[in-house]
């Protein structure tokens, strides 16, 4: 199965990048309220069923792709 999980920073945490995001977006003329700069991690794991594959990808997550102090993320599964 395939999933795709979503990092962010966590609202409230500092997001240089996003910053720079949104003041070259703002120079641009571009009117934005605010930009977040996260990460997408595509992952193809060995599952039985849909529920089995998130709990892994979960797992992971936790242990390694992303840092649930600062960062918050989005797991999709699909066949």
């Amino acid at each position: 199965m395939k999933a795709t999980v979503l990092v962010r920073p966590k609202e409230g945490i500092l997001d240089p990048q996003g910053q720079a995001v949104e003041q070259s977006l703002r120079k641009l003329g571009f009117d934005v309220a605010q930009a977040r700069v996260g990460r997408v991690v595509d992952v193809e794991v060995d599952a039985a069923n849909a529920d089995e594959a998130r709990a892994k990808v979960d797992e992971m997550c936790k242990q390694l792709l992303a840092n649930p102090l600062i960062e918050s993320y989005e797991i999709e599964v699909r066949a």
